[in-house]
Order: C-alpha cells, then sequence, then structure tokens
C-alpha cells in the first residue's frame, strides 16, 4: 500500500493529468486530438467551405457577317437621318444621305405579326422599363406585369417608341434572334447596335417600315 495520504494522492493524479495534457498540447499532430480539458479552450468555429469559381462568361454571339453593323451603299430619296426597315431582309438602315446608309441586321416580328406603315420616333429610354401590352397578356398570361429595365430586361439597353403604337425599336438580351422572325412586332438590335442607333437620332425621326410581302431585292451593297 501506497504511504502517499488521500490528499497526496489526488495532488500527483492533476499533476500527472496537467503534465499529459501539457504533452498532448506540445506535440504537432497529424489529426486534431481531443482536447483533454476542452472548458479551459476557446471555442473555435469551423472554416466556412471554399467559394466556387466562378464560372467563365459565355462566349459572345457573333453575329453572321450580313448583319452586322456596317456602311453601305443605298440609293433612297427619303432624307439623311430616316430610318427605313427591310422587313423581308431583317436590315434596318439609318440613311447617311449620298447615296449611303448604316446598316443594322434586326429581329422582326414572326409570322402574323409583322406590319408596315410610317411613324416617327416620340420617345428615347435608356435601359427601359418593360410593361407588356393587354394584348402580349392575352396571348402570355404566364408573362410578368412589369420588369424594371436592365441586362435580363427584354428591351435591352435602349428603346425608341413609334408613335402611338405598342411598337419600339430595341435592343435585346438574346443576341441569337437577330435575323430571326420572333417578336410580336417590335424591331429588335444587339445592345451594342441599338446603342449606336440610339446615339444617332432623336425624337422626330421618320421610320419606314416596309412590308413583308415588298419583297424587292437588297439594294445595298458594303462600302469596304
Amino acid at each position: 500500500m501506497s504511504n502517499l495520504s488521500i490528499p497526496s494522492r489526488f495532488a500527483a493524479a492533476a499533476f500527472g493529468a496537467l503534465a499529459i495534457g501539457a504533452t498532448a498540447f506540445s506535440t504537432p499532430a497529424t489529426a486534431a486530438p481531443l482536447p483533454l480539458f476542452p472548458f479551459f479552450l476557446p471555442q473555435i468555429e469551423a472554416a466556412p467551405p471554399p467559394v466556387a469559381a466562378a464560372p467563365e462568361e459565355e462566349e459572345r454571339f457573333e453575329l453572321p457577317a450580313r448583319l452586322r453593323r456596317q456602311v453601305v451603299n443605298y440609293y433612297t430619296r427619303e432624307a439623311p437621318g430616316t430610318i427605313i426597315i427591310d422587313t423581308p431582309n431583317t436590315y434596318l438602315y439609318l440613311v447617311l444621305g449620298n447615296g449611303q446608309a448604316m446598316r443594322y441586321g434586326i429581329g422582326i416580328g414572326r409570322d402574323g405579326f409583322t406590319w408596315s406603315g410610317t411613324q416617327t420616333i416620340t420617345r428615347k429610354a435608356e435601359w427601359p422599363a418593360w410593361t407588356p401590352p393587354p394584348q402580349m397578356i392575352a396571348r402570355q398570361p404566364y408573362l410578368p406585369r412589369h420588369m424594371t429595365g436592365g441586362p435580363g430586361n427584354p428591351l435591352g439597353a435602349r428603346a425608341m417608341y413609334l408613335g402611338g403604337t405598342i411598337y419600339r425599336i430595341h435592343g435585346t438580351n438574346d443576341p441569337s434572334t437577330i435575323g430571326t422572325r420572333v417578336s410580336s412586332g417590335c424591331l429588335r438590335l444587339t445592345n451594342e447596335d441599338v446603342i449606336d442607333l440610339y446615339s444617332r437620332v432623336s425624337v422626330g425621326t421618320k421610320v419606314i417600315v416596309l412590308p413583308m410581302t415588298d419583297r424587292r431585292a437588297d439594294l445595298s451593297r458594303t462600302i469596304r
């Protein structure tokens, strides 16, 4: 039997535990050991999971050569500054004068939604909000009743409103639709092109929309 008194044995046991704890904390560990005295250690929160790297931006959509903005030879009696919509060929011409025009590729109305006539630009807006007209809501009830302007808005970066109609010349957040017939009658350009056109025209600009049945050959020629 040990000669240590009971208090001495308790003191020796406590000292031994402290020594073991000190050894455990001083030894480099390959895995985190369970602490012997957790009530003496500060609470340490687990590190958050690493943030996933943002995916690379989608490759920019490249328009076919014929639909890219370009100066072309274009003969018309209309005054410089006039916009002519060549509906059959999905082009918008901004008459420059001297037999030239700036030509833009556009998207037009789908079957049954093309129109023709002469209008004027009555309002211009940057990053316009979109409120689908009642006629569109009736056909597509799932559409939002209102969308604030921004990159996700179908009207894109700019809009030019035509007379008192529901139609606009506007941008798009889907450039792959340029050269196609998908809209409800509005005329769309890429955001880059609509910003360029917007900077060149003003309220009061004359807009001539040719009918789809006007199958005249494209008389414009690119200036190289």
